[in-house]
């Protein structure tokens, strides 16, 4: 008899308040502008160069800050699964930051 089987994934936690709705939505923008939005500033004010150094960079930070957060708080089981800005947003907010309590 055969005792190997796969574990069912846990699905992406659902949101439930305003608050914490928000949360991940500020963290999602975060993951997904803020490259944009410093390569244009520093490409504005100073040169070109520099605007790309520094999206290039911001970029860098960015995609490091999102693969901690996602091996932080995504069960060690189901981290092979590619996850979005939104999902990882999703996950961090729902397990570090709103804990609601009765689920």
């Amino acid at each position: 008899m055969q005792t190997d089987f796969i574990n069912q994934i846990e699905t992406t936690p659902i949101i439930k308040t305003k608050k914490c709705k928000f949360v991940a939505l500020l963290l999602k923008l975060f993951f997904q502008y803020t490259g944009y939005i410093v390569g244009v500033t520093t490409w504005y004010v100073y040169d070109y160069f520099m605007g790309i150094a520094l999206f290039l960079l911001t970029f860098l930070i960015v995609s490091i800050l999102k693969a901690k957060l996602r091996n932080s708080v995504i069960p060690k089981t189901q981290q092979e699964y590619n996850y979005n800005d939104k999902g990882i947003a999703d996950w961090y907010t729902a397990r570090e930051l709103c804990i609601e309590i009765g689920e």
